[in-house]
Parts: C-alpha cells; structure tokens; sequence
C-alpha cells in the first residue's frame, strides 16, 4: 500500500501575519526582497525605542523616588540637598559603568528625576540645577565620558523636569549651565570650552521657551525673546 505524502508547510511572506512570516522567513535564511528587509528592520528599529523610552522612564521614576524619598528623611537643608544629589549622580553613573550602556542613555532621566524629587519635598530646585551638573561634569570627567554630548542631555533633562513641574525655567536652565560651566573650570580649559561650546546655545532656548509662555513676541536670532521686532537688530559679539 503506497504511502501517501504530506508536504511540510512553511511560512510564506504572502501569508496572513506577514510580519512575524518575514521574521520566520529570515530567521530560516530563505530569501526575502528588499522592501520586506527594510520593513522588518524598521519594525525591529520601534520596538526597540519604544523600550529605550520605557527605560528612561522608568529611571527617572526611580531617582525621583530616591530622591524624594532620601530628603523627607534627612532633610532638605542645602547641605543635605547637595549630598543626595552628589551620591545620586555617583551611583548612576556607577551603574551605567557596570551594565555598559555609557552616560548617555540614561544621565537625562537621572538628571530630570532629582529636579523632580527636589520638587516634590519643597526643595531648592535652582540650587538642586546647579549641583546636579556640578557633579555630572565631574564624575563625568572622571571616567572618560564625552562631556558635552553628556552636559547637553544633562541640561536637557533639567530643563524638562521645571517645566514639567511648573517651575522657574529661565532661573533653574541658567543656574544648570553656570554650574556645569564652572565645574568644567575644575577639569581643564578644554572642558570649558567644550561644555561653553555645547551649552551656550540653550540659554537662548530656555528665555524663547519661558518667552512663548508669557505671549511674548520673539525676534529670530535674539537670546531673550525681549527685541520689539521693529528694532534694527544689532551686530552680536561673543
């Protein structure tokens, strides 16, 4: 009695679930058009900067906790404020050295969750700006990080958390890059430079962006949205 025979089914990328059949369909090594590589590649792509954006939320979460957490316990005092955001910063960029994922995928969120914190126990949040980039530069320095693409995300961070949470904008933007400025000074002349050169530019952000708020007409090129645009604009020297 003869045998009957039964083909084996394999993915076929016409098929419904065309995704998980051009994954299937690589995965096996069979051969796959351009367009399906380039729309598996994309969908690889979003979903794995949906998980980065889920990390830094969840690590600005965190900080925030620790550092809300920490100062309703030890106090918000300006000495106590400038600890916890020292160890906070030390123990962030200890545990991005450990996992290998470098400064810059996380130092915006941990910057972002001590303003955060800080805001949430009555703290100082422009003195809280300042130390967090004071301590960012530093131990940034310390083991080897690219200090201004770290300074800027650092800033970035900062800013967001005041507007998030309603605060003075201008004030604490400013007061974060005065202090990382500063602290460069401790490093060398060419960390100021470097950190100057990445930063100097948001103050210009921060004053169109608290200018915007009050309704206040800004004029293209000028740093504090406060030029009546009637004005002949004026050689800048820097």
């Amino acid at each position: 009695m003869a045998t009957k025979q039964t083909k084996t089914s394999t993915p076929r990328l016409h098929d419904g679930g065309k995704s998980a059949g051009r994954s299937n369909a690589i995965a096996a090594g069979h051969s796959v058009s351009v367009e399906d590589a380039a729309h598996s590649l994309k969908e690889g792509i979003v979903t794995s900067l949906s998980g980065l954006n889920t990390i830094e939320t969840d690590i600005a979460h965190l900080v925030r906790k620790t550092v809300s957490d920490t100062l309703r316990t030890g106090g918000v005092a300006a000495g106590e404020l400038v600890n916890v955001v020292h160890y906070v910063v030390v123990g962030a960029i200890d545990a991005a050295e450990q996992v290998g994922t470098g400064l810059t995928m996380s130092i915006k969120s941990v910057a972002k969750g001590i303003i955060m914190g800080v805001h949430d126990v009555g703290g100082d949040v422009v003195t809280a700006s300042s130390e967090t980039m004071r301590s960012v530069i530093k131990h940034a320095a310390t083991v080897g990080a690219d200090i201004g693409v770290v300074a800027r995300r650092a800033v970035d961070g900062v800013i967001e958390a005041a507007v998030e949470t309603g605060g003075n904008v201008a004030q604490v933007g400013k007061n974060a890059i005065e202090g990382a400025i500063d602290e460069a000074g401790h490093v060398s002349n060419m960390t100021v430079k470097t950190v100057k050169d990445v930063l100097i530019s948001i103050v210009g952000g921060v004053d169109q962006t608290l200018g915007a708020i009050r309704h206040t007409p800004v004029q293209p090129g000028s740093a504090t949205g406060k030029q009546p645009q009637h004005t002949a604009k004026q050689p800048r020297h820097h």
